[in-house]
């Protein structure tokens, strides 16, 4: 990025201490903002500035400091942000009286928030970095929203982890959805122990779902097949055969109940692979399903047996 702003500096010739010739005030006082070059006395915009290098920030201070961009608006809570700047909007700098005084409005203005409105502050963007995380599609977040919505209105986060609530919501969306996801992807991608996002979501499932009218839908085999045989880069056809080799054994009496789903749709993958003469080691197919190589093979020996 540096080097291309130089060779652009040379190529056009620009001198950045130079004003631009624009008829402005009488007194013009042009400054860098927001990547225009700004009068701060009349407010006329000049031209916009090339950002050549961004500095980094690693302590709170630093991303405080030299934070350039930020949500001005949000969908709930007051709508004026008092900022904890030093300098007024001209750069002037701020006395210690009147820091003093701001200081005093924002904690005024922050006790005329609500509970739940402090709740979604901190949930929200907790939500947001989830769901990008996963690439959940946008209709599931937002009735992962909607869920999390009323579970705070029923006031049942009191006492309880907001991060479990929040992956408790979001996998109970991707359930009433049926999106193939797992319960273990969500705990891992929100550092949130498994117990807990199980106990939340036993609570959303007995108490939310019903008052919105949501089907929660148990995750089935079926819909892993596809997705492990698309990491696995196998054709079509393999993962037609796996479909249909899971339906042939649960017609022939193929018990499913208490049996993880995973390790059902990775032992159909692995023998339809095999009798498709396309070389997938158990390992291979144990670390895709995130299931033992031990359980691989026993729920294929199941599977043949039922086949046979």
């Amino acid at each position: 990025m540096n080097e291309q702003y130089r060779t652009f500096l040379k190529n056009n010739k620009i001198d950045e201490n130079s004003i631009p010739q624009t008829k402005c005030c009488k007194n013009p006082f042009i400054e860098s903002r927001d990547g225009n070059k700004v009068c701060l006395n009349c407010g006329v915009i000049f031209e916009r500035t090339y950002v050549g290098n961004e500095r980094r920030a690693y302590t709170i201070e630093e991303i405080q400091s030299r934070r350039r961009t930020e949500p001005r608006w949000r969908d709930f809570g007051p709508r004026t942000m008092l900022p904890t700047t030093k300098t007024d909007s001209k750069g002037k700098s701020i006395g210690a009286k009147e820091q003093a005084l701001f200081s005093r409005l924002s904690k005024i203005q922050n006790s005329l928030i609500s509970s739940i409105e402090r709740n979604f502050w901190e949930a929200k963007p907790k939500l947001k970095m989830l769901t990008s995380k996963l690439n959940v599609p946008e209709y599931i977040a937002e009735t992962a929203w909607k869920i999390y919505s009323l579970v705070a209105k029923k006031k049942l986060t009191m006492g309880r982890s907001i991060n479990g609530f929040i992956s408790g919501s979001l996998y109970a969306a991707i359930r009433v959805h049926d999106f193939p996801r797992l319960l273990d992807e969500i705990c891992e991608a929100s550092l949130t122990p498994r117990r807990t996002v199980h106990r939340s979501l036993a609570m959303i499932i007995r108490e939310v779902l019903p008052e919105l009218k949501l089907r929660y839908q148990p995750i089935t085999a079926e819909c892993l097949v596809f997705r492990f045989g698309n990491e696995l880069d196998l054709p079509i056809s393999i993962q037609k055969n796996a479909i249909n080799m899971l339906k042939d054994a649960s017609r022939n009496g193929l018990k499913r109940t208490g049996k993880d789903p995973k390790g059902l749709a990775a032992a159909c993958i692995y023998i339809a692979a095999k009798n498709g003469l396309i070389r997938k080691t158990q390992s291979l197919v144990a670390n895709v399903a995130k299931i033992t190589e031990v359980t691989l093979r026993s729920r294929a020996k199941q599977i043949k047996s039922k086949l046979s």
